[in-house]
């Protein structure tokens, strides 16, 4: 088997958690901006869990959000403060890696509400140029079509660094998009833009495992990769701008052993990175790093 590499655990609901903070369609951009000190915090648990990337808490940083909530001037400061947050947790720790998170634009999980694909790129590449000096890969999170992945692919073409491509797909049929584009589809884009890697993330763990069911014999030499979330489903309420976690259902049956059951099935179908997405913490990733050898 290849060696594993351990990613870290949802940021945005461990925030709210630990603060107690309201949801807040910010989300995890606004407790960054209130308690700056538990995105760090978290950081450093992951690591201490056995994570081997720290993952920028910048997925919601997004003009599309700060905009109504008259934040848009804090942008660039926010994206800055997550790098350096990430940075420091991982220098802190002794070795790892940073991960700058690409949130997707619209709202997540609709890819309908995002622009075209060619204004996306621009707003990926400002992104990407306030990141590039602080982390160590690009990680594109929770794309949701091949038109919405091309924008935020194209975007980071902008800087020589690592690409790593998620995708998140329907919970009732994991070998769809949630646009319905069959998910193999997103094959020929991560080709097309030389990616280093193919993840299916923010999915039910089933859902997951379908994903890389479909993908694995397919990706033609592409790493592969899966970090899924602890939701019940996405219901239509939360399908559109402006929505909170709050709607969202959080599962009770998965618990560390259970979702790093999970993680086994997606090595054993060809997954050499795993970790976790909202409401997967450090508890589970110790549990992870535990299975795969790797020493907290």
């Amino acid at each position: 088997m290849d060696s594993v590499t351990i990613l870290d655990g949802g940021m945005g609901q461990e925030l709210l958690a630990r603060t107690g903070a309201i949801p807040k369609p910010l989300w995890s951009a606004q407790v960054m901006i209130d308690h700056p000190d538990v995105v760090r915090a978290v950081h450093d648990d992951y690591f201490a869990a056995g994570a081997e990337i720290a993952t920028t808490n910048s997925y919601s940083v997004l003009h599309d959000r700060l905009v109504p909530e008259g934040l848009d001037h804090m942008f660039a400061d926010l994206h800055r403060l997550a790098c350096r947050m990430a940075a420091e947790a991982r220098d802190a720790h002794g070795h790892g890696r940073v991960a700058g998170s690409l949130g997707p634009l619209g709202w997540s999980y609709c890819p309908d509400l995002s622009p075209h694909w060619e204004q996306a790129a621009e707003t990926y590449a400002e992104i990407v140029r306030l990141q590039v000096p602080a982390v160590d890969l690009l990680l594109i999170e929770t794309m949701a079509s091949v038109d919405q992945a091309r924008g935020a692919l194209a975007g980071t073409s902008v800087a020589n660094k690592p690409v790593w491509l998620a995708v998140t797909v329907d919970c009732r049929d994991g070998r769809r998009l949630r646009s319905g584009e069959e998910v193999t589809n997103i094959i020929p884009l991560a080709h097309e833009f030389a990616v280093d890697a193919i993840l299916v993330n923010c999915s039910t763990p089933e859902a997951t495992t379908r994903a890389i069911q479909e993908i694995a014999p397919r990706r033609d030499g592409l790493a592969l990769g899966a970090y899924a979330n602890g939701f019940a489903g996405i219901p239509e309420a939360f399908m559109t701008a402006g929505a909170t976690a709050d709607i969202l259902e959080v599962r009770n049956d998965l618990d560390a052993g259970t979702y790093a059951d999970f993680a086994d099935c997606w090595v054993d179908g060809g997954a050499t990175i795993v970790g976790g997405c909202c409401e997967i913490g450090p508890t589970h990733i110790r549990e992870i790093a535990r299975r795969f050898g790797k020493r907290p």
